[in-house]
Order: C-alpha cells, then sequence, then structure tokens
C-alpha cells in the first residue's frame, strides 16, 4: 500500500496559482490518483481525478482553472490551481485508489492547506 504525502499549499492572493503536489512512497502506475477538498463545515468534495491511462475528470468549480497531472516516474500527481478564489479555500487531500486480486482499496494523504485571501 502506497503512502501519500502532500506539499505545496499555503496562502495565496485572489485570482493567484499554486501548485499542489502527492508524493508516493511507491509505484503508482495502475493507481486512478484524486484530488479531494474539504472546507470547514463542509463535505469533503472531489476537485480532479485522473486515470491510470492518463484520462481526467474535473468538478465543475475546477474546469478551465485547475489540471490535474502525473508522473509515474516519480511517482508524483500534480494539481495546478489557478484564478484561485476564496472559495478554493480548503484542505487538499491526495487519494490513491487501486484494484488488487480483485478487491479495491483505496489510501489518503494528511492533506495541505490552500488558504485564499487578500
Amino acid at each position: 500500500q502506497v503512502q501519500l504525502v502532500e506539499s505545496g499549499g499555503g496562502l495565496v492572493q485572489p485570482g493567484g496559482s499554486l501548485r499542489l503536489s502527492c508524493a508516493a512512497s511507491g509505484s503508482i502506475f495502475s493507481h486512478n490518483m484524486g484530488w479531494y477538498r474539504q472546507a470547514p463545515g463542509k463535505e469533503r468534495e472531489l476537485v480532479a481525478t485522473i486515470t491510470s491511462a492518463g484520462n481526467t475528470n474535473y468538478a465543475d468549480s475546477a474546469k478551465g482553472r485547475f489540471t490535474i497531472s502525473r508522473d509515474n516516474a516519480k511517482s508524483t500527481v500534480y494539481l495546478q490551481m489557478n484564478s484561485l478564489k476564496p472559495e478554493d479555500t480548503a484542505v487538499y487531500c491526495c487519494n490513491a485508489a487501486w484494484i488488487l486480486r480483485g478487491a479495491r482499496y483505496n489510501t489518503w494523504g494528511q492533506g495541505t492547506q490552500v488558504t485564499v485571501s487578500s
């Protein structure tokens, strides 16, 4: 089971950009990866996913502003976030999902805080 460590969060002004990274402890070649976020008082929501084949999916709130990508050689997934808004403020967590011997598994990172404020 891989372990995930997120980085790249911080404080940014509205309209700014951040790039989040999710580093895995092992190979993610066959894993579907995703970024999720949870704002205070709200449920966790999907931001973007990328399959092992490189197919991507975005929440409506992320379309046109965020880009998810992966570098299997580095076992790392990225989330490039542009045109950030105050409502993007949340803890962003990385998820890895895979199938092994017919069973489904997934694991989460600890998360990284993103705060968008002037």
